[in-house]
């Protein structure tokens, strides 16, 4: 049984409410200890907008490692700010994207409310859970500009709840463009306008997810298609990062059993090196996909329901993040606006694991993190290992098929 959709009034307070709480725990990160021994990316961010500010085009006159949907993330403080050293970050361009990054988190937050009315059960705590999650991962959110394709993400799934089909699988387009996770929700889109619509409508769905993608991308392939094969290619070929689930368990091994362990520093991160590494890697990857597959057949098996492709969306995400070869803590900012949005029992327990393994990453990063990253330390690797393994325990949480028949009638629709 579906509950009620909330009145709009509610709906309207509950967002209202929860972006003022996101802008206190924004402002509370910029004080106390949240200020000692920051790992920013800001600096690299600000030269990529000083190399678009000064009329270089990307990809052709410089090199970076991000799609063409992140740009805007780095033109915009570039054109304010623009000039000075990649390791002095102007305070221009600073606000500017922190200003830019707080507004993407206000309307991922906005973005949820507006999915909970239609899917019903538990309006105001999701979305203070969401609010007050940043105390709990960090800084890393201030610095990053992962919330710009979260909130393209958490838009996409409002705008399927309201049976928005279309603009929904747009807004996953350009968020995959932005970084490519939100690729992993295409799927899923793909099979609810199936299921619900019928196969035409899927199919144009899926045209203009694939038509925004390659639209925002066809201008630098044009003009600089090496460039662009360089970025994507410096994604797919990054080896086994030492925060990942499979590094997690050789650092253990590496105290407990001495199993040998070397680490590197390429492509942006600190990587596990050798043999077991590479193996493990590869492993990683096929869990992965092998993860995201069973997913994605399980919705598409189930009965049409908004509420199960939510589960599935949050469990998606969830797959991508704890089974994949990389595993940044900025990775955890993808989990906060999707998670939440989680009925019932099982979305308790989701938020509580969640929660955990923000709490668990916060511990070492970034105040002990190249004590870990460097120097294998051993409480830390237990501390990663325990944190690896909550994110794959909501995993498979959320990925585990609900007990609803096959033949349950459409529920949650706008």
């Amino acid at each position: 049984m579906v509950d009620k959709q909330r009145p709009d009034r509610e709906v309207a307070l509950a967002a209202l409410t929860a972006v003022a709480v996101f802008v206190g725990t924004w402002t509370a990160l910029h004080h106390g200890f949240y200020t000692h021994r920051q790992i920013i990316d800001t600096p690299v961010y600000q030269r990529y907008g000083n190399e678009i500010a000064h009329g270089h085009v990307p990809y052709r006159d410089f090199q970076l490692e991000y799609p063409p949907g992140a740009l805007p993330m780095f033109a915009l403080p570039g054109l304010v700010s623009h000039g000075g050293q990649e390791q002095d970050v102007k305070p221009g361009f600073r606000r500017t994207f922190e200003t830019l990054m707080w507004m993407c988190g206000a309307l991922a937050l906005i973005a949820m409310a507006l999915t909970l009315r239609v899917v019903g059960g538990a309006l105001w705590a999701p979305l203070l859970f969401a609010a007050l999650a940043p105390l709990a991962l960090g800084t890393v959110i201030l610095s990053r500009f992962d919330l710009w394709p979260a909130a393209l993400a958490a838009g996409g799934i409002a705008a399927l709840a309201y049976s928005r089909l279309r603009l929904g699988h747009v807004l996953l387009g350009i968020g995959a463009a932005a970084k490519f996770y939100p690729a992993v929700l295409l799927p899923l889109a793909v099979a609810h306008a199936w299921k619900t619509r019928g196969r035409r409508e899927a199919l144009v769905c899926l045209s203009l997810a694939v038509g925004v993608f390659a639209l925002v991308f066809l201008p630098f392939v044009v003009v600089a298609p090496g460039g662009v094969w360089h970025s994507v290619s410096v994604q797919l070929g990054r080896p086994l990062q030492v925060e990942s689930t499979a590094a997690a368990f050789l650092l253990v091994a590496h105290h407990v059993f001495g199993f040998g362990l070397a680490g590197e520093t390429s492509h942006g991160s600190q990587n596990v090196a050798g043999g077991a590494a590479h193996v493990l890697g590869v492993v990683s990857t096929l869990v992965q996909a092998g993860v995201l597959v069973w997913i994605w057949w399980s919705f598409a098996r189930g009965p049409a329901t908004t509420v199960g492709l939510v589960r599935s969306s949050a469990a998606a995400v969830c797959a991508f993040v704890a089974f994949g070869k990389v595993l940044s803590p900025q990775f955890l900012i993808w989990l906060i606006p999707v998670v939440p949005l989680v009925r019932g029992r099982r979305g308790l327990w989701a938020s509580a694991l969640l929660l955990a393994a923000l709490v668990l990453t916060q511990i070492w990063f970034p105040f002990r993190y190249f004590r870990l990253s460097l120097d294998f330390e051993a409480g830390l690797s237990w501390v990663l290992l325990a944190r690896d393994l909550v994110l794959v325990a909501l995993a498979l949480l959320l990925a585990w098929p609900s007990h609803t028949r096959r033949h349950a009638p459409v529920a949650a629709t706008a």
